[in-house]
């Protein structure tokens, strides 16, 4: 196979573990990452990588230009809540603006397929769970919005130009590579599953809990936690549906299983045998009680099966790959 399939953020934490999964696929995946959040040892071997920015028109039409894309799957983006919060420019720029010039770039080389990293944080405060596509998306944090208006930019540009695209809509993604080749790296990352693991191996001093006076059961915000390499299949699933010639799609991808926050605090303090020190903070802005995916239409559509369906084997293998971990 000549073409090459371009992933953006490939350094990073999905995109790495994206990159083992194309090469799996028997796909030749080429990576962009600026390294902001990316590790270079991420990339797996005879992986091409190119350190720079999406947002970048003229460093990736020469990438472009060199290597035939068949299809981008485009991870690059901020993705931390309460940041995006307290900076929104920095958020319309990296996640909205930046996509804007890497879809400009496809359309002008006619790169036909698309495969976009969206969110959950689309709906917002969701009306009922489990949440369908086809809810109304009322974001309630400018990550969310960032996202939203990528996916609006999708639908525009496919109407207009032969690209056709998947947008995957991410419940919470947690958990590393089942054979220890990929994981989370990143010390300050802000991922509950990740950041408790740290707290159980004694990376940090404990865990903080931000609100437990929602309308949930415990009082603690509820979220479907998605396994990486289920995720990421997804994404192969996506590509192999868009290559088959049919139409533009819009996906959750999760388990239809919420677990709160207490939940999840207290699996990993089961699974890793270890207590930790755990605070009762107040509620973060821009935090959506309950976010639990339906995902029928992935199933039915893609022909995803999730294959790590188990909170407890998600946090066997974070705290796996954290030990593995300086």
């Amino acid at each position: 196979m000549d073409n090459y399939i371009l992933v953006t953020g490939g350094a990073g934490y999905i995109g790495s573990h994206m990159t083992l999964a194309l090469q799996a696929a028997g796909e030749r995946p080429l990576v962009i990452d600026d390294l902001s959040a990316g590790l270079r040892s991420a990339v797996p071997d005879g992986v091409p990588l190119f350190a720079g920015s999406v947002g970048d028109a003229a460093f990736v039409g020469d990438i472009m230009d060199r290597y035939p894309i068949a299809a981008i799957i485009h991870f690059a983006a901020s993705v931390v809540v309460p940041e995006s919060v307290a900076r929104p420019l920095d958020y319309y720029r990296n996640n909205t603006a930046n996509a804007r010039t890497l879809i400009d770039c496809a359309v002008q080389r006619k790169v036909p397929h698309l495969v976009f990293s969206s969110t959950a944080a689309v709906y917002g405060e969701p009306d009922r769970t489990p949440i369908s596509e086809g809810q109304s998306t009322q974001p309630i944090n400018p990550y969310g919005r960032s996202k939203l208006m990528v996916e609006w930019m999708l639908d525009d540009v496919a109407r207009a130009h032969p690209l056709s695209y998947a947008a995957l809509r991410y419940f919470n993604v947690a958990g590393a590579d089942p054979d220890g080749r990929a994981g989370q790296s990143s010390p300050n990352a802000t991922h509950l599953i990740k950041i408790a693991v740290q707290a159980a191996l004694g990376k940090r001093d404990g865990l903080d809990v931000y609100g437990t006076d929602y309308p949930t059961a415990d009082g603690s915000c509820v979220r479907d936690y998605v396994h990486v390499s289920d995720l990421v299949a997804a994404h192969i699933d996506a590509l192999r549906y868009l290559r088959a010639g049919n139409p533009s799609v819009i996906c959750n991808i999760g388990y239809a299983n919420g677990y709160s926050v207490l939940d999840v605090i207290e699996v990993v303090k089961r699974v890793s045998g270890i207590d930790f020190d755990v605070r009762i903070k107040g509620r973060r802005p821009g935090d959506p009680a309950a976010l639990v995916a339906s995902n029928e239409l992935a199933k039915s559509l893609l022909g995803w099966r999730p294959r790590h369906d188990d909170l407890e084997t998600i946090v066997r293998h974070a705290l796996a790959w954290e030990r593995r971990l300086p």
